[in-house]
């Protein structure tokens, strides 16, 4: 890094600022994310409506958790997804093959997701 670099880069924050500051950072790539990927917009609408419905239709405290962990892991990993993305794309828009091996790790990770979910959600409420 040199000088210039690190001039660009905020001080450290401590304590509650830093926690106030992950918080504010957090929200802001969420909102990001879901602005810009249509992948991730299309899965929180379908957790808006799934997660009341898990609610409902899990018996038992276990079964609603496990029902409301399964639509988390999908979101969790649709974000990470979309930051392996981001960075790939960062690095530069030539074709390498590790850039394409990092984008279909990413979404077979997705894939892996959505079948836990439809698993999850299949053995527990079939």
């Amino acid at each position: 890094m040199t000088v210039s670099d690190s001039a660009s880069v905020p001080p450290k924050k401590k304590g509650l600022a830093r926690l106030v500051a992950a918080a504010r950072n957090s929200g802001q790539g969420l909102w990001f994310c879901f602005r810009s990927e249509e992948a991730f917009r299309l899965e929180v609408c379908l957790a808006l409506v799934l997660a009341p419905a898990a609610l409902l239709l899990g018996n038992g405290a276990v079964e609603k958790v496990l029902l409301l962990l399964a639509i988390a892991l999908v979101l969790l990993t649709e974000m990470l997804n979309s930051a392996v993305e981001a960075v790939v794309d960062r690095v530069g828009p030539e074709y390498h093959e590790l850039s394409k091996q990092a984008k279909d790790m990413g979404s077979a990770a997705v894939f892996i997701s959505l079948a836990t979910f439809v698993a999850i959600w299949g053995l527990l409420l079939l």
